[in-house]
């Protein structure tokens, strides 16, 4: 393999590996505060994207984006409390089966407003010709976007989780909700925030792919298996891992290309995921806590 083939692979496989991150980064927010598995991650993904491209048509790209995320940010809102907060002492199984059933009811809802069509937002600089070159391959700058928005994004949810008090409430729920709530701490209210903050994150993921990957209606089911992948690979709750193993997850299917045919790209992460449950179910960076997932 020549240079410049590898140094493409591996930007594609960075770039692929972000955006699973975010998504498992997602999960891991839910989880950590309430320690539920949300099935309906993807679509959040998919929500920022289709909703930043039909706000395009009467805002310019970066209010667009802005909105986008905003509303989505005020959908996880509503199905947390639409959806789960009525729920008391729920199982894991019955809020797996209740997040998957939120996703359908999205994706459902999806297709009925935006069609089958695919779609895309426009490049942030230049267009799908534009390339520069590093180390003799071509790369879009877009793809320099989506790993540097991404890794703000973890750089920027790691400082609000250590500095803020809103982040340390949450750390705190999710540490001990018993002691919050003689705290003074709401945990719905934490509950509630951590939808909104896993939609908000997932939304601005789905703007900067866009104009790489596309949006479609359906787009979420995928990312989700591959974010749970991640979460599960990261050790589920740990986001730090969830870097590392979206990375990983990302470079293995971009050089995978080269060994198999492309259709069997989605069975690779899928063969991980239960490679994982089986072997080693708390993940490589994880601790025993996320082995009871094994259970279900």
């Amino acid at each position: 393999m020549s240079t410049e083939l590898f140094v493409q692979y591996l930007f594609a496989g960075i770039t692929y590996g972000s955006i699973y991150a975010i998504v498992a980064i997602g999960f891991n927010i839910i989880y950590n505060t309430t320690g539920i598995i949300n099935f309906a991650q993807g679509e959040f993904v998919m929500l920022g994207g289709m909703i930043a491209i039909s706000l395009l048509s009467f805002l310019p790209l970066p209010a667009a984006i802005a909105l986008a995320v905003l509303l989505t940010m005020i959908i996880g809102a509503l199905i947390e409390i639409i959806f789960i907060r009525w729920l008391k002492n729920p199982s894991v199984l019955r809020m797996i089966i209740i997040t998957i059933g939120i996703s359908i009811l999205t994706r459902e809802a999806a297709v009925h407003i935006w069609g089958e069509n695919i779609r895309a937002l426009p490049y942030f600089v230049g267009n799908e010709i534009t390339t520069i070159g590093i180390m003799g391959a071509r790369i879009s700058p877009q793809v320099l976007w989506v790993v540097g928005v991404c890794g703000v994004m973890v750089a920027v949810l790691h400082l609000f989780f250590r500095t803020t008090s809103v982040g340390r409430e949450m750390r705190a729920c999710a540490a001990n909700r018993l002691a919050t709530i003689l705290c003074g701490i709401n945990p719905r209210n934490m509950v509630t925030f951590s939808f909104v903050l896993s939609a908000g994150m997932g939304a601005l993921a789905g703007c900067v792919m866009s104009p790489i990957t596309y949006s479609q209606y359906d787009m979420g089911t995928g990312l989700a298996i591959k974010g749970f992948t991640v979460a599960i690979l990261g050790g589920l709750g740990n986001s730090g891992g969830a870097v590392a193993a979206g990375l990983l997850l990302g470079i293995i299917e971009a050089f995978s290309v080269s060994v198999v045919p492309l259709a069997f790209q989605d069975a690779i992460a899928i063969t991980i995921l239960l490679l994982i449950l089986f072997v080693r179910p708390h993940g490589i960076f994880g601790s025993g806590e996320a082995a009871r997932l094994k259970a279900f």
